[in-house]
């Protein structure tokens, strides 16, 4: 079948809606509609749909239900969750940047299916990678966290954490929740592979620790350099996280209406 968002065509988003418990809409026939067609891509698309949820603390099995379809594995999905879905589409298919158009129309949210929900699962890595890497500091002889943290900023950023704060007119403590996706990114990689040199070349001490991490930040800033064309801190700020979340919450309960009022 081919589904369009479009109302030029025949069949739209609207008329493949079921009813049974829950008004929901294949999976499988959404991604159809979103331009997936490779297995592999329909699964990785699924699977940041799935963890925007986690992250977003809404309950998935409101608005995702695995369920046998026509003798295959399927997922029923609520409105709200194909919402997710269009969101963390590549923008840059055509069938997904008229989705992604038409749910802005439909939740009157303009400004937010352009703001990238993965933001908050790469937040989310961060604050287990930092965990993981506080632990392996600590047992190869740092006593000094706070120095070695701000090695790491002055190596990517060629300043402090409290000055980029300040350039960004941010708390220095909310820095990554202002930060885009690339730059969220950039920092998750810098603490991953900080951890990795630690462990391989087995370092200790406080003085070979904050030399690792600030050269680990400095290729860091390099590479930014490079895919970018700008320095990591001239990057732009987007969206506060905890702002998107509210606003995605808003739209959750809004999309959720409009499913009851469909069904009833």
């Amino acid at each position: 079948m081919n589904f369009e968002i479009s109302t030029n065509t025949a069949l739209t988003f609207e008329d493949f809606q079921h009813q049974n418990g829950m008004t929901y809409r294949w999976a499988s026939e959404f991604m159809m509609m979103l331009g997936y067609i490779d297995s592999k891509d329909k699964k990785k698309l699924l699977d940041k749909t799935m963890k925007a949820f986690l992250n977003l603390g809404i309950d998935m099995y409101d608005n995702i239900q695995k369920a046998d379809h026509e003798g295959k594995e399927d997922y029923k999905l609520s409105r709200y969750a194909c919402y997710i879905m269009a969101m963390n589409g590549d923008s840059k298919i055509l069938q997904v940047a008229r989705a992604q158009n038409y749910f802005a129309e439909q939740t009157r949210k303009f400004e937010l299916y352009s703001q990238d929900t993965e933001r908050l699962t790469v937040r989310s890595e961060i604050s287990e990678g930092n965990k993981s890497l506080s632990k392996t500091i600590t047992r190869h002889g740092v006593s000094d966290y706070a120095k070695f943290n701000l090695a790491g900023y002055e190596g990517m950023y060629g300043m402090s954490n409290q000055e980029l704060a300040e350039k960004r007119g941010i708390d220095k403590e909310k820095l990554f929740d202002h930060m885009g996706r690339t730059e969220l990114a950039a920092n998750l990689f810098r603490i991953t592979q900080t951890e990795e040199r630690i462990r391989k070349q087995e370092l200790s001490g406080q003085y070979q620790l904050e030399s690792a991490h600030r050269d680990v930040g400095a290729e860091v800033r390099k590479f930014v350099g490079i895919n970018t064309g700008d320095n990591p801190e001239n990057l732009p700020t987007e969206m506060p996280l905890n702002e998107m979340k509210k606003e995605l919450k808003d739209i959750h309960k809004e999309l959720k209406k409009a499913d009851e009022e469909k069904g009833g």
